[in-house]
């Protein structure tokens, strides 16, 4: 799964990768948590890449209560076209979720130890994400979205069965393009990320209480 991540780079940095146009006013995010408003990019009407500011959790537009978003913070990739929770958001509301690194948490004896994953290379990179439109019946608008999850490969099982799906620049504007909503074209996307490109280390227990969000949290295990 992905229950935490975070996207430190110099926004110049990022929006040069996505071509989505500046990223203004977002600081550094070195712990985001569910239910946060983060940057994802979409296509807008005119079919250009655009920010927009989402909520991780995705509220599907039928539901009753918005709290359902809490539970919706990622889609399996092999299921996710035929849910009806997230079937409607893979035929037309895709997005690119921008991230440097992800969290998961190896179970050590009683204790959990927190890795951080991240490209070899130090780049930031994309998740495939699904965005949903949902509004209440007091007239009042959310945005949200979920990241899609695929099997671990071989080298990350160890630490977690479940691993974001990452995206390669290069897929960017294929898995954007929703066309006439078929997803098969995009299914082959969906795979886990080529393992010799990631590195994974541990960190300080500092990233488990969401409520900190500063570069401790990035800090190798045993110094805090």
């Amino acid at each position: 799964m992905c229950g935490r991540y975070s996207l430190t780079t110099p926004s110049e940095a990022v929006a040069d990768l996505f071509d989505a146009g500046p990223l203004d006013d977002f600081p550094p995010r070195y712990n985001i948590a569910p239910t946060q408003v983060v940057p994802v990019v979409r296509l807008d009407p005119d079919g250009d890449r655009a920010w927009a500011m989402l909520r991780w959790g995705l509220i599907p537009s039928w539901a009753k209560d918005p709290s359902i978003g809490n539970r919706m913070i990622n889609a399996r990739a092999e299921t996710a076209a035929e849910k009806p929770s997230f079937r409607a958001a893979m035929r037309r509301r895709r997005c690119l979720v921008p991230a440097d690194g992800f969290y998961e948490w190896q179970k050590s004896g009683k204790q959990s130890q927190p890795m951080r994953i991240e490209l070899a290379s130090g780049a930031p990179f994309a998740f495939a994400g699904l965005w949903e439109h949902w509004q209440s019946p007091e007239g009042d608008v959310v945005e949200t979205f979920t990241i899609l999850t695929t099997d671990a490969h071989a080298d990350l099982a160890a630490i977690h069965h479940r691993m974001p799906v990452i995206l390669a620049p290069e897929h960017y504007q294929v898995w954007l393009e929703v066309g006439a909503g078929d997803v098969a074209m995009v299914l082959p996307l969906l795979a886990p990320y080529e393992a010799e490109r990631l590195v994974a280390r541990p960190i300080s227990r500092h990233v488990n209480n969401p409520r900190n969000d500063d570069p401790r949290c990035l800090e190798p295990a045993g110094l805090l």
